[in-house]
């Protein structure tokens, strides 16, 4: 017999050396700059392909450990700067394009030699930057406020930029600014004038989202008139905040700010007929000039009184720029301003969902007009179901409570903002929550800011989720058209949730009928429905 000789039919062990350059580029740009470039040890061919990978992708958290001695640190934090500056240089050899530039820093690093590598990039037309850098205090000095480059106000190619600098950064644009690709623009921590403000934005003509956080005004007007206009047709997102740390002496020590100064003499403009989505937090500025936000889906408001002039409430332009809004959130330091201006409370004709922060120590009563002003509002949401009784509750629409006076006597006002009120769903988020008069780290919380005559909070006096039970109730007995309640229960224990439910059940009547009240919790979900007015089953 002939014997049989076996054949294997295979393949070469390198299937990916045998891939195009572009592909292998391609697939190294997945990873992170270190590791891709620990691939170069498979194969000589692959070393100057890492020259060529579109995507660089910077964590500092591949080469920082707990750190036992200063010496180590710093060694490990050069040895990072070191190895970016060798990819940069070794991609500055290829005319090849880089689309993304990203560095992200868990610990300290040399801010002013991160903003070095920004030229480099944009030589090699990026057309994204997110740079996200700590304090760099520890290891270097007078390192605060060190300007952004110029040729990053030049760019043609960048659509993206992201920049958020702990010890923040200046703009100084001294040259007309032309960033026509540009759709994103995100600034954390920031100074700048007013004018160069404005010539900045003018600079961006298709910009899609613009996020501001932090921002500072370079005192370069004396605190004279500084007209700041937010105006860009193409913008769709927009968020302009400053978080209340933002006034405390320790966020930024170099500097001397505070509420009562950072916005004085400053005039605030939007005019973005296609925004959609704007997140305004901010001390409310001396005047609002403009306020024009069409086709605005979504705000989420957080305006604070200026502490040195607390009565002077001038944000009716604001309120007016917002009544096309459909989604609207507004923070417990909100209903506060609107307190003071409740008659100029404006008509939000398409208005159909909105949320109310509240707090122990701040009262309801801008709640009446507002949601008289919301004649289409299909779901009403609390975040928290805290309430501060003041003398205003004792009034007619004073309040949304179900008022008792100092005998303990309930007093039968009738709420006209609830007995004529569309609201069809009702959600209590945090429902039993609890606020303590103490912080994270042991301090006394100051709540002068709230102070109000005669006022006095439920939750310190106990009976929190009593009272939450009484507001929930009062809703059921005066809303006529609910079809909805929903209380998202802050609580582990299934006890809790079934005497919530228990009380409700036994509410004997309700405005609304077949109307449905639900109690979720995290291991519990109970639900309960009217069948007809006056009963729940």
């Amino acid at each position: 017999m002939k014997s049989r000789k076996k054949v294997v039919v295979g393949v070469s062990g390198d299937i990916i050396s045998g891939l195009p350059d572009a592909l292998i580029c391609h697939i190294l740009s997945f990873l992170p700059p270190k590791e891709a470039a620990s691939t170069t040890v498979l194969a000589k061919r692959w070393k100057p392909l890492l020259a060529s990978v579109p995507n660089l992708d910077f964590d500092d958290s591949i080469y920082f450990h707990p750190r036992e001695r200063i010496d180590k640190y710093s060694k490990s934090y050069e040895s990072f700067m070191s190895f970016v500056d060798s990819v940069l240089a070794l991609q500055a050899k290829t005319k090849t394009p880089l689309k993304r530039f990203h560095v992200k820093c868990k610990d300290v690093v040399d801010q002013y030699w991160v903003l070095e590598w920004i030229p480099k990039v944009l030589k090699r037309g990026a057309l994204d930057i997110d740079l996200y850098i700590p304090s760099s205090r520890d290891c270097c000095e007078n390192s605060s406020f060190y300007p952004l480059p110029s040729k990053i106000f030049e760019s043609k190619t960048l659509v993206r930029l992201k920049i958020q600098f702990q010890d923040g950064v200046s703009i100084d644009v001294k040259r007309c600014v032309s960033l026509p690709k540009l759709k994103t623009l995100y600034l954390d921590y920031f100074k700048i004038e007013p004018s160069k403000f404005n010539k900045l934005l003018s600079g961006c003509h298709a910009l899609e989202e613009l996020v501001l956080i932090n921002l500072m005004w370079a005192d370069s007007s004396g605190y004279k008139a500084c007209p700041v206009t937010v105006s860009i047709p193409t913008l769709k997102r927009l968020k302009f905040c400053r978080s209340e740390d933002f006034y405390e002496g320790e966020f930024h020590e170099y500097e001397d700010y505070d509420e009562e100064n950072i916005n004085k003499g400053v005039s605030l403009s939007f005019d973005n007929p296609n925004l959609v989505y704007l997140e305004y937090s901010d001390v409310i500025v001396d005047k609002y000039k403009q306020v024009r936000f069409d086709s605005l889906v979504e705000a989420n408001l957080g305006l604070r009184k200026n502490q040195a002039e607390p009565d002077k409430i001038n944000v009716t332009k604001l309120l007016m720029g917002l009544r096309n809004v459909k989604i609207l959130y507004l923070s417990n330091d909100t209903l506060e301003v609107l307190a003071c201006c409740r008659e100029r409370i404006p008509v939000f004709d398409n208005l159909l969902e909105l949320t109310i922060k509240t707090t122990p120590y701040v009262g309801w009563k801008s709640l009446p007009p507002l949601l008289k002003s919301c004649p289409s509002l299909e779901t009403l949401v609390f975040e928290g179901m805290h309430h501060k009784y003041t003398k205003r509750c004792g009034d007619k629409d004073g309040c949304l409570c179900k008022y008792e006076n100092d005998l303990g006597a309930k007093k039968k006002n009738v709420r006209t903002c609830l007995t004529s009120s569309p609201v069809k769903v009702l959600k209590i988020l945090k429902f039993g929550e609890t606020f303590e008069d103490e912080d994270e780290d042991g301090l006394d919380v100051d709540h002068d800011d709230y102070d109000d005559e005669d006022a006095v909070s439920c939750d310190e006096v106990g009976g929190v989720v009593e009272e939450q039970i009484e507001h929930v109730k009062h809703f059921l007995e005066t809303m006529p058209v609910l079809k909805q309640v929903i209380l998202y229960y802050n609580t582990p224990k299934d006890e809790d949730v079934m005497k919530v439910f228990k009380k409700l059940e036994k509410l004997p009547r309700v405005a609304s009928a077949n109307c449905n009240v639900q109690i979720t919790s995290k291991n519990l979900s109970l639900s309960s429905t009217s069948t007809k007015r006056g009963t729940l089953l």
